[in-house]
């Protein structure tokens, strides 16, 4: 197998093995610590623009699985992997991950020291890297790789999702619970990441529908719904000035808001509070949360490289929960509307809470 180099911002090289799709590629590099969901995180659009490494050292065991997927295209630049299982072993399993990579474009690499790798990022922080098939750069490669920024990601990742429709699978739990769920119309506005929370409060029972990320506010309040829902996504949250604006404007049509990773950062901007990109950022199905007003806690699944600065939020809002790990901020609860969010994925807590926002004040109830 072809050699690769793996060139960071810092100056660090890893030499390895090409896997996947053949090509070179540039990005952001970031780290996911979770054992197993590989193919999600090969779907999540809120990888746009970044070379993904994982931390556990085999990855590919189950296969290629199409359905776990996800609509549109894969967002991440490139995939790097301690090892990869040649002969996965799954009853759907659809082929191996080389095949699968490079059916979807994306360049792998393996064959590397990630535990060092990983180190090298937690001490100098998320950086750019480049993977070329020679371990010296160009001037032209040297120029891109520090130049490199992840821009225009929700826009890009939001036309990579297309027209996305969510079909009613077959709900799971309590049947008489669920119809009862489907009497709430819910608006997901989509910033990426609308699929999987879609999806998630489909199976939950509500009656769900997307708009898309230039969607005005009062388009989506046009629809009727008794919910809004903000989804996760790529990039600087900042970026987003005009969907902020649009925000704001949802906020005072005094309908319940749910918000979820990209989502809940842009809401809090729309409440004037600030955001900061993290050191390393969270990824992976193992982030630590607490209540900030209760001994509970709880393990998560999280993909963010931005969060909102606590000692930025102002009156009308209080942080609802904190990462265990470095005390950031993972909720928000707000005063004076109707709304919530969280920087994680969402549990049936959660959803519970959004539903007992849109009882008894919603009167676009489906019959």
């Amino acid at each position: 197998m072809q050699d690769l180099y793996l060139i960071l911002e810092s100056g660090a090289v890893f030499k390895g093995k090409a896997f996947g799709y053949d090509g070179e590629a540039i990005g952001e590099l970031v780290f996911s610590t979770g054992m197993t969901g590989y193919l999600e995180t090969l779907s999540d659009p809120a990888y746009y623009g970044q070379i993904v490494l994982q931390t556990f050292p085999l990855i590919g065991n189950y296969g290629a699985i199409s359905e776990d997927f996800g609509p549109g295209a894969a967002h991440l630049k490139a995939y790097i992997v301690r090892d990869w299982c040649q002969e996965p072993s799954n009853f759907r399993s659809e082929g191996n991950l080389d095949s699968f990579l490079r059916k979807k474009k994306i360049p792998g690499l393996f064959g590397i020291d990630t535990r060092k790798l990983t180190r090298e990022i937690r001490e100098h922080g998320t950086m750019n890297a480049i993977i070329s098939k020679t371990p010296e750069l160009t001037k032209d490669q040297l120029a891109k790789l520090k130049g490199y920024k992840v821009t225009g990601a929700v826009e890009a990742a939001c036309g990579a999702n297309g027209a996305l429709k969510i079909e009613n699978k077959q709900l799971k739990g309590n049947a008489a619970a669920l119809s009862e769920n489907s009497k709430f119309n819910v608006v997901v506005w989509d910033f990426g990441g609308a699929y999987r929370l879609a999806e998630v409060l489909t199976q939950y029972g509500f009656n769900v529908s997307i708009a898309k990320f230039d969607e005005t506010a009062q388009k989506i309040i046009d629809r009727k719904p008794c919910g809004v829902a903000l989804s996760g996504g790529p990039g600087d949250p900042t970026e987003n000035s005009k969907i902020i604006s649009e925000i704001k404007a949802l906020c005072k049509k005094d309908v319940p808001i749910f918000a979820v990773g990209l989502g809940h950062q842009l809401l809090a901007l729309a409440h004037g509070a600030k955001t900061q990109k993290l050191h390393f950022g969270h990824r992976g199905a193992n982030q630590a949360v607490k209540e900030v007003n209760s001994t509970r806690a709880f393990v998560s699944t999280q993909n963010h490289g931005y969060a909102v600065v606590p000692g930025s939020l102002k009156s009308n809002a209080v942080m609802s929960h904190e990462n265990v790990n470095d005390g950031t901020c993972e909720g928000i609860e707000y005063k004076g509307i109707p709304a919530f969010s969280i920087q994680f994925d969402p549990n049936e807590e959660i959803l519970e809470k959004f539903k007992t926002l849109m009882e008894g004040g919603c009167t676009n109830a489906a019959q």
